[in-house]
Formats: structure tokens, C-alpha cells, sequence
């Protein structure tokens, strides 16, 4: 190709252009027979030579490409379309049984990833789910319907923009995600938002909580049985995967699945097929996973109470979710729109405001329930407020700090002290002199920076170091932090 004159752009058409990339001369033809009949345009290329070449003209709503090309790996074509044509999704075509390319895919970009043998219902699921996708930035003032999360997802702190803009990208991508956060702080929120932004917004999202259902029903809540299979199965029934089928399955306390039901979920998840309980064959299913729990997945790996390559799998694309003590400039305005739901469930008419000192209050407070227990507390306020303002009294909250106090905390933040320790002596080689007084000079560090960062709130700071109140306490006084 000359290098004299830039390619030639394609003129515009209302027939979207798939690109497809792969060195198999029959998965091609193949793969553009069954593209043709779904009224598609289809362009081949046999490596990333031509694969760029033809990019270079623009124009195309999705591109299918193998991870192993004769000149090149497929997921450095991932990293080029994701960086100079952002609108373009990729779906990536790997080998039976490579998770790990998959998932590096996915990392790298991919809209979405197909297992050889190419089955043809899964191609066609994938493509009309990808084409679905808005394959251009609109314009200022444009697709004014399209969804919007800042309507639920309330607030003007920096923490929360950066969540509703995490949500918008990662609504355009297939790959899984998993939501992290406390308990309340709008896990589930995030992850129909996700949902609802996407390409499967008019399919089933089916929220399912991990740790509320009984082992022994596990495999057949979540896939299936036939009539028969057990004891009580006196009927077909379909499970969670089926039900969610072309939409979105929302697995909520990850962490609580029992280990025999990881192995299983995880094979459902890498081949995009399930067998019910009690059936000899397996059926194609086609969902989106979304996961979340309160707690540390990496560490529940290293415990050995999470298996390693389900995480791997899950968490693809981490989406972190903060505390509601982290946003206090949000309290106000979740508050005021709390009101205004119960007012309205309960046919009270307008709602009750928060007086300032109220507002000021709230502000200041820990929430360790986050957002839920911010409801509650509203909720229980409505009942003992005169009707139309909501004072501090009416909350039923223990008082923390005064105004004036919280004024002065907030200008001379406490002083952490401890006892005068002899600092730990290291040897050239790294190795401490003393090791009980190196462990108690990295313990002190740790709870004294953990302190700083909550501003002294030992309960928030316990929940940070993944240890009890009493815990913290009793490590306090052993190690004499005052």
C-alpha cells in the first residue's frame, strides 16, 4: 500500500460494516454468510496489515477479531481500535478453553469475546447486542432520551461524578464488572444503571442475592432442573442464567457462594452454556454478569475461600463505589429526595424539610450503613416530626459532637501520641534485630494512619484495617496509641 496519499474514507451508509480478522479462510466465510443474512455489510481481513488498512477508511459499527493472527496478536488490534476509534466495540475470537486471553481482552478494551467453535446463535446474540450499542458520541443537546443515571444516582461530589461517568463507559461493554462498597452504599443502584445504560436495557435484569440462598438449592436456583431430578421436582423450571437470558444477571455477596458452586458458575460463565439439574445436555445462555460484595475478594483468594480464577473472571472491570461519610456534601441532596419518596408512599403530601442545624448534623454523621441507613433514619424521623421541619431531636440519634465542637475538630484536628518506643533496628541485610519490635512499629504505623485517614473515627477505622472496634481498641492500648 502506498503511503504516498491516506487511505480513502468510506462514504457514509445506513447499513452497519462489521470488520472480521481472522487467518481461517472458512471461520471468515463463514462468519460473513451468517453477518450478510442478519442485513449487515462485511469486510474480511486475513491479518492486522489489512486489518488496519481497512480501519483507516473508518465507518465500522463492530469488529470480530482472532487473538492470533499470522503478524501479530489480536489484542494489540483491541488496543488500537479502543485508542483511535473508541466507538468501534470489539468482540474477540479465542481459543476453546483460553480464559486467560479473554479476560486480557476484555481488559484491554473488548466489547465481548466468542470461543471457538464459533456456535452461530452465540455470534448472532453477540453482534445484535453490539450493533445495538450508539457507535457515535452525540452531539451537544443530542439523544436527549438517552438514559441518564445522574437521575438516580444523586449528588454533586467529585466521588459520585466519577461513578456516573465509570457507569456511562462501562454500559458500553459487555465485559464483567464488579461493584465494590460497604453495605448501602448502592451497589445494586450501580449495577441496573449499568444495565439501563446499555445495549440490553429492554432485556431481564435478574438481581440475585448470594448469601440468601441454601446450598443444597444452589445449582438449581441458579441453572435450572428437570421434572423429577429431585425430591419435590415435580415440574421443569428454569434458573437465574435462563431467566436473565440476553440481559443481565446481578450476583450480589459474590463472596458468600460455597466453593463447589464457584466451579460451577465458573465454567457457566467461560463457556456461555448451562445444564440443568438432572438434564444430559447443555443449553446456550447469553447474560452479562455484574457482581458485587462488601468484601475483599482478593483477600478472600488468599484465604482460600474464593477461588482465584473466578475472580479473575468477575472482576475484569472493578467499579468502586464510596461510603456515604466520603460524599458529605451529598447527604443534603439524598436526603431531600428521600423525603420526597416516603412523603409520596405514604400519601402525606409534601414532605418535611431538614432544618439547618439538621442538614449540618447529618453531615457530620459516620453512616455506617451508607445510603440504607440514611433512609431509615429518615423514615423514623417522618414519625416523630411536627410535619413540616425535621430537627435533630426527631432523628433518634445519639449525639456525636456539637456544632461548636465539630467547628473545632475541623480546625484543629485531634493529636494522635503514643508512648516513646525505641525505633526498631534493620541489619544491612533487612533483617529487624528485634522482630516483636519491628511487627509493633509497622502495627502503630498502620492504626495511626488509618486514624488520620477516617479523621479519628475508630469504628470507621477498624472497618478500614479489616479488624473489629474491640480489636483496634485492644491494639491501642498494647501498643499505647492515645
Amino acid at each position: 500500500m502506498s503511503h504516498d496519499t491516506a487511505p480513502t474514507p468510506r462514504p457514509p451508509s445506513r447499513i452497519p460494516r462489521v470488520l472480521v480478522v481472522d487467518d481461517e479462510a472458512d471461520l471468515r466465510e463463514l462468519i460473513e454468510i451468517t453477518l450478510v443474512s442478519m442485513g449487515l455489510d462485511v469486510d474480511c481481513a486475513a491479518n492486522l496489515a489489512d486489518a488496519h488498512r481497512l480501519l483507516a477508511r473508518g465507518g465500522y459499527a463492530l469488529c470480530l477479531t482472532d487473538m492470533r493472527l499470522p503478524d501479530g496478536e489480536g489484542i494489540d488490534l483491541v488496543t488500537t481500535i479502543a485508542r483511535q476509534h473508541p466507538s468501534t466495540p470489539v468482540a474477540v475470537i479465542t481459543a476453546f478453553g483460553s480464559a486467560e486471553n479473554a479476560v486480557a481482552a476484555l481488559k484491554a478494551g473488548a466489547f465481548d469475546y466468542l470461543a471457538k467453535p464459533v456456535a452461530l446463535e452465540s455470534l448472532r446474540s453477540l453482534v445484535r447486542g453490539a450493533i445495538q450499542v450508539p457507535v457515535a458520541a452525540p452531539a451537544a443537546g443530542a439523544d436527549a432520551a438517552a438514559p441518564d443515571p445522574a437521575r438516580d444516582m444523586l449528588g454533586v461530589s467529585d466521588a459520585i461524578a466519577a461513578v456516573r461517568s465509570q457507569v456511562i463507559r462501562l454500559a458500553r461493554s459487555m465485559a464483567p464488572v464488579s461493584i465494590t462498597g460497604e453495605s448501602g452504599s448502592g451497589k445494586e443502584l450501580a449495577a441496573r444503571l449499568v444495565h439501563a445504560c446499555g445495549a440490553r436495557a429492554r432485556q431481564p435484569f435478574v438481581a440475585v442475592n448470594c448469601g440468601a440462598i441454601p446450598e443444597q438449592l444452589m445449582e438449581s436456583e441458579f441453572f435450572g432442573h428437570r421434572k423429577g431430578s429431585f425430591t419435590g421436582a415435580d415440574q421443569e423450571r428454569d434458573g437465574f442464567f435462563q431467566a436473565a437470558h440476553g440481559g443481565t444477571l446481578f450476583l450480589d455477596e459474590v463472596a458468600d457462594l460455597p466453593l463447589p458452586m464457584q466451579v460451577k458458575l465458573l465454567r457457566a460463565i467461560q463457556e456461555k452454556r448451562v445444564r440443568k439439574v438432572g438434564a444430559t445436555t447443555e443449553e446456550p445462555v447469553d447474560v452479562r454478569i455484574i457482581s458485587a460484595t462488601h468484601q475483599d475478594l482478593a483477600q478472600c483468594v488468599a484465604a482460600g475461600r474464593f477461588r482465584q480464577d473466578l475472580y479473575y473472571r468477575l472482576n475484569v472491570i472493578e467499579l468502586k463505589l464510596p461510603a456515604l461519610r466520603e460524599r458529605p456534601e451529598d447527604v443534603p441532596i439524598l436526603a431531600d429526595a428521600i423525603l420526597l419518596k416516603l412523603a409520596a408512599r405514604s400519601g402525606t403530601g409534601a414532605p418535611p424539610r431538614l432544618s439547618s442545624v439538621t442538614s449540618r448534623y447529618l453531615q457530620t454523621y459516620t453512616f455506617p450503613g451508607n445510603v440504607r441507613e440514611l433512609e431509615n433514619i429518615l423514615e423514623r424521623a417522618l414519625a416523630f416530626s411536627n410535619g413540616e421541619v425535621i430537627n435533630v431531636e426527631d432523628l433518634g440519634l445519639r449525639p456525636t459532637v456539637s456544632d461548636s465542637e465539630a467547628d473545632e475538630r475541623e480546625a484543629a484536628p485531634p493529636v494522635i501520641t503514643h508512648a516513646s518506643h525505641r525505633t526498631a533496628r534493620v541489619t544491612e541485610d533487612g533483617i529487624p534485630e528485634s522482630l516483636p519490635d519491628y511487627l509493633d512499629q509497622i502495627e502503630r504505623e498502620a492504626i495511626v494512619r488509618a486514624l488520620e485517614k477516617t479523621r479519628y473515627n475508630r469504628t470507621a477505622a477498624a472497618r478500614l484495617l479489616g479488624i473489629t472496634f474491640r480489636a483496634l481498641r485492644y491494639r491501642m492500648q498494647r501498643l499505647e496509641i492515645n
